[in-house]
């Protein structure tokens, strides 16, 4: 029945507009909500009160600043601050992850453009001749001459062809034709929606991955920074050793020239004294392999790049440590891993999404004629609109395994993200011990310092009296050097340490700076950033 008025069509337009709009707000994704984890209500490693004074390091009060974004700056070392700097901009590790992103993030936008009508258009011109001996191809009319036309229906026989429209007896047919056709599939399931939604977590994901990446290699180049000042510590501490056993050796040469001392006094001397010097040349291997890292750290060849030698300060700083239910927010790697668990919800919904029918609209129109001339003529005009439904009948249980896929992919997800939430815990809870054992062991460890440089001015006190033999003098003196390496080795460990705790505890980041879906579909996001950086 043909509608002859404006009301009617309305009356069936509007009710058909209420269901669609009811259908589109039908999500089969479930609700998504941050997967709960144990997380405890204080760190048990804190350092006590009793630990903070006098030990060399401490928990910063709960009312200091907290970690910024440039937080190698509390170490006060401008070498340091301005290597740090240079992460970022060249490090190829932190570029590859940008990178990455970027690929993420080009997902969404093609995810998003489903969302819109697809609109084609081609202009098309061909010139075409039919056989006119091929039985059933181009039949011969009356009169015998050719039909004239586009055939798009023929018979056998001596009939006559449809056509639309000729050019002579020959055969040859022209044809002018410029279609634009359009497709929209209406999303009543959030199928669509839920894959940009998926696809958008994972871009998230991706950008906590790239801080993760700066992160560790910022933290990284810390640590290597420490090791080369530390290795210049030891030449210093062997250096000073070196012109003892010198001082040594002379006496024990004037002491065997006077009748007092054997030779074998004097090999024992030597030998120590060039086991010294070889043991500070080996400390070059160790300080080129740091300083190549330091470089390759900030995207340079190791070729053309030095570290000059500077004094160690093994000094640790306060280190602002929050509540553990704030480390949610602060560690890149867990912002990761949660968002790939909302990631994985939203691919149950896509996969449920797959039950239901799906409802595409389709159009096509333009102008269509054998004359050039009459090619953008109104009667060359033609057109077709129409929907089509579509479901699937039988897929002999194709559905259900990829909603079982679904499900459990999510629920690894939610393994994922709990295990790297304990991971972060542990590594907070392992580096605030370390410190505050450390800063225990440190002071004991610079009594022991004391303690054998006195058993060495004793025993060299005793050997110039003709009381002990040189042996002891030996004995004292390798105890000395033992213990003075091994409190630079707790010194370094403590800086170490230090930059250990500052990367678990998130290193100034924060979840509010990842971007947000307008941040992921801005125009510029297909362009170029510089490596590391986020939009």
């Amino acid at each position: 029945m043909k509608l002859k008025t404006r009301s009617e069509r309305m009356k069936i337009a509007i009710p058909a507009l209420l269901v669609l709009g009811l259908l589109s707000a039908c999500n089969p994704a479930p609700k998504y909500a941050k997967p709960p984890a144990q997380t405890p209500a204080a760190f048990k490693e804190a350092v006590p009160q009793e630990y903070k004074e006098g030990t060399g390091w401490k928990v910063a009060q709960p009312g200091d600043d907290k970690i910024r974004g440039k937080w190698w700056e509390i170490y006060n070392d401008p070498q340091l601050n301005a290597l740090e700097e240079q992460v970022q901009i060249s490090n190829q590790t932190i570029a590859a992850a940008e990178a990455n992103f970027r690929v993420a993030r080009s997902l969404v936008l093609s995810g998003r453009a489903a969302l819109f009508p697809l609109v084609s258009a081609s202009a098309q011109y061909t010139n075409s001749r039919f056989s006119q001996t091929a039985k059933g191809a181009n039949i011969v009319g009356t009169g015998g001459a050719a039909n004239t036309g586009t055939a798009v229906g023929t018979t056998t026989g001596t009939g006559s062809t449809t056509s639309v429209g000729g050019t002579s007896g020959t055969g040859v047919i022209n044809n002018f034709s410029l279609p634009v056709d359009v497709s929209y599939t209406i999303d009543l399931w959030h199928k669509l929606r839920n894959t940009v939604a998926a696809s958008a977590y994972q871009a998230q994901a991706s950008a906590a991955d790239v801080a993760t990446a700066l992160l560790s290699t910022q933290a990284e180049l810390a640590q290597d920074y420490f090791q080369v000042r530390a290795l210049d510590a030891e030449r210093i501490i062997l250096r000073d050793t070196v012109a003892n056993y010198r001082r040594t050796l002379d006496l024990t040469l004037s002491r065997f020239r006077g009748g007092i001392d054997s030779d074998e006094d004097v090999s024992q001397a030597q030998t120590q004294l060039d086991t010294a010097i070889a043991q500070q040349t080996d400390l070059g291997v160790a300080r080129a392999q740091y300083e190549h890292a330091v470089a390759t750290l900030i995207g340079k060849p190791p070729a053309g790049f030095s570290l000059s030698v500077a004094p160690f300060t093994p000094t640790p700083p306060p280190v602002p440590v929050a509540l553990p239910s704030e480390l949610l927010e602060r560690r890149p790697d867990i912002a990761a891993a949660e968002r790939q668990v909302a990631a994985a919800n939203a691919e149950i919904g896509v996969a449920r999404a797959a039950y239901y029918p799906n409802l595409t609209l389709s159009a096509s129109g333009g102008f269509e004629t054998s004359t050039f001339t009459q090619w953008f003529d109104w009667p060359s005009r033609f057109w077709s609109l129409g929907p089509t439904l579509a479901e699937t009948i039988f897929d002999a249980g194709l559905r259900r395994a990829a909603n079982q896929q679904a499900q459990a992919s999510y629920e690894g997800t939610v393994a994922t993200y709990r295990q790297t939430v304990l991971t972060a815990f542990q590594a907070v809870e392992d580096n605030l011990s370390s410190l505050r054992i450390l800063s225990e062991e440190i002071v004991q460890q610079h009594t022991a310092v004391n303690s054998a440089n006195h058993f060495l001015n004793l025993s060299l006190t005793r050997y110039q009296g003709g009381v002990d033999s040189y042996l002891n003098v030996i004995t004292a003196q390798n105890t000395l050097l033992s213990n003075r390496e091994t409190e630079l080795q707790i010194q370094l460990r403590q800086m170490t340490s230090s930059v250990s705790l500052i990367m678990a505890l998130g290193g100034g980041w924060n979840a509010s700076q990842l971007p947000n879906m307008k941040q992921l579909t801005a125009k510029q996001a297909g362009g170029n950033h510089p490596p590391g950086s986020l939009p």
